[in-house]
């Protein structure tokens, strides 16, 4: 099987600030790979390094085999990126930004007209073509960025958090596009915070925190990281939580996380999850500790990024001011 992105220990710094450190991925052609990370985690510098945007400081990367350092007008003429927030020019007509792209592609004159029709009625933009993108409501300025990263027909796209700010039936509309093009052979590249969205597009998922890949598989696979299935206890008295915590921190596969708001401690367990049900329960009595409820239940993928990237995550990734100020940079879409 073909390989559309390969990068090995892929490495970027900000004015000291270690951003991202030692990405490796490998992305087959015509697959979703979903990367999950909390914000500041180093997943918009790797997609502005694997764009060209950025150059690495470590580490090579390369897209459909040419190297984006030393072969990146190959590189671009492979792509299409939209970044975190609409980057389209606002003082030109949804349709002359179309048209525009089209031009600087490669495409005659007839052939980006016909282009710029053909984005605007895909994207339900056609009655809005004639007017300047500054007046679009913010929806309608992300499908047109989409658009616009679509133009030059890429083998290869970058969505970085692409339905924020989106409507249902727009993020819904854009998951059918995604879909479609991913079946038609584009692989895409695509940074999500919901995790509806990367369960629902993604054909493997790769969790980045603090500048490193820390899990990567399926969904299935993620969740047995976590152990399958977690454990919860409910005490009568929430002020015992802490010392559930400490009791169940010796009977599960992973480390017992306290949720106040919910009066929960929550613990991932192995593969025999009876027998850690039963060791949790006697530890429980043991400590004398009255139970108002037990239950295990499969986590979901939004338990799962949080088990694994841990609760100080968002703390931690604020101390790398570095890689937080450039994981909320504008990107420009690239064709």
């Amino acid at each position: 099987m073909t390989t559309a992105i390969r990068t090995e220990d892929l490495v970027k710094s900000f004015a000291g600030t270690p951003a991202v450190r030692g990405v490796s991925l490998e992305v087959p052609a015509g697959s979703v790979l979903g990367v999950l990370g909390p914000n500041g985690a180093g997943k918009t510098t790797t997609v502005r390094m694997l764009s060209t945007l950025l150059r690495p400081d470590g580490g090579r990367a390369e897209i459909l085999g040419h190297d984006v350092v030393r072969e990146a007008r190959a590189v671009r003429s492979l792509i299409g990126l939209t970044g975190q927030y609409a980057a389209v020019d606002q003082d030109i007509s949804g349709w002359e930004n179309l048209y525009l792209v089209g031009r600087l592609t490669g495409l005659g004159r007839r052939g980006a007209r016909a282009r710029a029709d053909e984005m605007l009625e895909r994207f339900r933009l056609t009655e809005a073509g004639g007017r300047a993108a500054g007046g679009y409501s913010g929806g309608m300025r992300r499908r047109l960025d989409i658009a616009v990263s679509l133009v030059g027909s890429p083998r290869v796209l970058f969505l970085d958090e692409p339905t924020t700010g989106l409507d249902p039936r727009s993020r819904n509309e854009l998951w059918d596009e995604v879909r479609a093009l991913a079946a038609a052979g584009t692989t895409v590249l695509l940074t999500t915070q919901y995790m509806e969205e990367a369960e629902a597009l993604a054909d493997s998922l790769v969790v980045i925190d603090r500048g490193r890949v820390i899990a990567s598989g399926g969904t299935a696979e993620l969740r047995a990281r976590v152990g399958g299935q977690v454990l919860r206890v409910v005490p009568e008295d929430p002020g015992q939580l802490p010392e559930v915590r400490r009791v169940l921190a010796g009977c599960g596969a992973g480390e017992a996380q306290l949720d106040e708001a919910a009066g929960h401690v929550q613990v991932p367990l192995s593969g025999e999850g009876g027998g850690a049900l039963t060791a949790a329960v006697r530890a429980l009595g043991a400590a004398g500790i009255p139970v108002a409820g037990v239950n295990t239940h499969v986590p979901s993928l939004d338990e799962v990024f949080l088990t694994l990237t841990g609760a100080d995550a968002g703390a931690d990734a604020g101390a790398g001011a570095g890689s937080g100020a450039h994981d909320d940079e504008t990107t420009r879409s690239a064709a």
